[in-house]
């Protein structure tokens, strides 16, 4: 096995912990703006992904000092659009999320074939993002609307 590049590892490590903190402030604000009947279940939901992206921050957070290096004290971009609208609140966790799973990926590339520990955690999360995203464009579709609606552009 060939060794990782240990500064390419962590920087991608720590922009991944900047993300998920990211997400643990954003997902919390947005569950201050759900009003309405739909109200408890959505605000559950986003608390739970708080705590989720809390949960990803610590892990990374973990894989950057056991490769001895200092975690980032940094924050990732906040999306907000300043809005309460449910639709809008969801494209941008949407976004994000998107990001979030570049991220990984970027980082199994890095330690591919290199370490089986990184390889398995990358590909972990690449598979919760990639659950999170699909449950994520199911929450934006119409009722009964079994396909994703084609996108343009």
């Amino acid at each position: 096995m060939t060794e990782i590049d240990k500064d390419k590892v962590v920087g991608v490590l720590n922009r991944i912990l900047e993300a998920e903190l990211a997400g643990v402030v954003r997902y919390t604000h947005y569950s201050f703006l759900i009003f309405g009947f739909g109200r408890i279940p959505i605000v559950s939901w986003l608390r739970e992904q708080a705590n989720e992206s809390l949960l990803h921050a610590h892990q990374a957070g973990e894989w950057i000092t056991t490769l001895g290096a200092y975690p980032s004290l940094g924050l990732g971009e906040l999306l907000d659009s300043h809005t309460t609208d449910i639709g809008t609140i969801l494209r941008e966790s949407l976004a994000t999320e998107m990001q979030a799973l570049e991220l990984y990926r970027e980082l199994l590339t890095l330690v591919e074939d290199r370490s089986v520990a990184l390889e398995e955690y990358a590909r972990q999360l690449i598979q919760l993002e990639e659950l999170h995203a699909g449950e994520v464009e199911k929450m934006l579709r119409k009722p009964g609307q079994a396909a994703e609606a084609p996108r343009k552009g």
